[in-house]
């Protein structure tokens, strides 16, 4: 096994001569581009990058990294927030060049590979007026959203991302590849819903999938409202969330007004309190659901309209191209306190830039029906999903956004629930990963033991796994 002294002399045409892609090296001219990442907050140095065309590949990038002693990070869509892809001296496997998608209208599933964004999962699926509960960015990775969870515009009436994932195929540390589901490796799939990036690297995920609409077509997008109004706002919303029906879920969060058109010109670069809302129920319901939304209070801007899913769960990319500086913090929340709200509006503000923000994604309903103990992840009890991000594009302000992010977060994190959405935090350290798993966690150790005993797949909020486990058999 080679050592962390003796890299310079892996042998990387070794590597390059098995695989259907290329090998990326630091002296090759397009190696800046390659290793970066969605965060421009994050500069690591790779030894190599693998871009994996397909599984055969991915097979021989882990068995050359556990014969090298590598270090390996796995990259999907490149979003993790701590840019948990790429890391100094490692071996990257790279997915990127693996985006097909298969839709099966009539059994309503959707077949994703492991470098697929949201965008390819939503573009496939809206044909067919179809859609898998998922983000609100149509650029984030498949893979590492649906690892960590998964929360979204469908969450309510349909569950999180992870409680409509039928099956995973898996490349496991060994080298050896399967399929979980409920049926095959039912640990392993269970340890997937939610345990990240640790039991090997997904090479595609089948999801069920569900009508949206009318045809494809919903009824969305934000309302404004004042700062002044914003106490208010974050009562009336928590009140009302529980009652709505489950087709009509909305997400609420402080924000700056882009400044470009469609949003009016006197409201541009307004920090403002803003829901964003998506009735995904038939269109002759619409106006009887969405008539408290309209008639609450007196908003700057009411900007809802029909349009189809894709477009709304798209509806962001523009505004976060990759690249920006970002910081993010997150947490759990069970209920949006007095004295939590007090805190949002006092941070928003001193909002510190056009494109920082603080999000709450609603975890209730039908994602609230499934027990903490059914999957890896653990919040079941209803509540948030929080996460404060600071956005710049100018090198020259992380300071400045780390600063306030993480400010916010002391001042908010003693009205949550402990932990938070492993997609949400940065590198924080064993006892937060402990604290988001809760009761799960010694699970996913014991079974992070038996696929993955030596702790190959460690760039990621680690599970270290449990000792003395007796690797499972892994074939059939």
């Amino acid at each position: 096994m080679t050592t962390t002294a003796d890299r310079a002399t892996v042998p990387w045409t070794d590597l390059a001569a098995v695989l259907r892609g290329r090998i990326v090296l630091p002296a090759d001219p397009d190696y800046d581009a390659v290793r970066a990442v969605y965060n421009g907050m994050i500069h690591k140095r790779p030894a190599a990058v693998a871009q994996c065309r397909d599984v055969a590949d991915v097979i021989a990038g882990v068995n050359f990294a556990r014969q090298y002693g590598l270090t390996l990070a796995v990259r999907g869509g490149g979003h993790n927030a701590a840019g948990l892809g790429v890391t100094d001296d490692a071996l990257v496997l790279d997915l990127s060049l693996m985006r097909g998608t298969r839709v099966d209208p009539e059994q309503r599933t959707v077949r994703a590979d492991g470098g697929c964004v949201w965008g390819d999962v939503d573009h496939a699926t809206g044909a067919f007026g179809l859609a898998t509960p998922s983000g609100i960015v149509g650029t984030t990775g498949v893979a590492g959203l649906t690892l960590g969870g998964g929360t979204g515009y469908l969450t309510r009436r349909y569950g999180m991302t992870i409680d409509n994932l039928l099956s995973a195929d898996v490349v496991l540390a060994d080298g050896s590849f399967v399929t979980a589901s409920e049926d095959s490796h039912p640990d392993l799939f269970w340890a997937l819903r939610g345990g990240g990036g640790n039991f090997g690297v997904v090479t595609s995920f089948t999801f069920r999938c569900h009508p949206v609409g009318d045809a494809g077509t919903i009824i969305g997008g934000p309302v404004f409202y004042s700062l002044d109004d914003m106490a208010d706002v974050m009562r009336w919303y928590r009140e009302l969330l529980p009652s709505l029906p489950a087709e009509l879920s909305g997400w609420i969060g402080v924000m700056a007004v882009p400044p470009a058109p469609p949003f009016p010109e006197e409201l541009w670069a307004r920090t403002v309190c803003g829901i964003v809302w998506c009735y995904s129920g038939p269109g002759d319901r619409a106006d009887e659901v969405l008539e408290p939304i309209r008639s609450y209070g007196s908003p700057l801007l009411v900007g809802l309209q029909p349009m189809p899913y894709a477009a709304l769960q798209s509806a962001f990319d523009p505004l976060f191209p990759p690249g920006l500086q970002w910081y993010w913090k997150g947490d759990v929340f069970t209920e949006i306190s007095d004295e939590a709200i007090e805190v949002h509006r006092r941070f928003a503000e001193a909002l510190p830039s056009g494109q920082s923000t603080m999000h709450l994604y609603p975890i209730d309903g039908a994602a609230a029906q499934v027990p903490e103990d059914a999957t890896a992840f653990s919040y079941r009890s209803g509540g948030w999903s929080g996460v404060i991000v600071g956005v710049d594009p100018d090198p020259a302000n992380a300071e400045r956004i780390t600063q306030w992010a993480r400010d916010y977060w002391e001042a908010l994190h003693p009205y949550s629930a402990g932990g938070a959405y492993i997609n949400f935090m940065m590198e924080e350290g064993v006892d937060r990963i402990r604290a988001s798993y809760r009761g799960n966690y010694d699970r996913l150790a014991e079974i992070k033991g038996r696929y993955d005993p030596e702790n190959l797949f460690r760039v990621n909020q680690n599970i270290v796994p449990a000792g003395n486990v007796v690797p499972s058999p892994r074939r059939g």
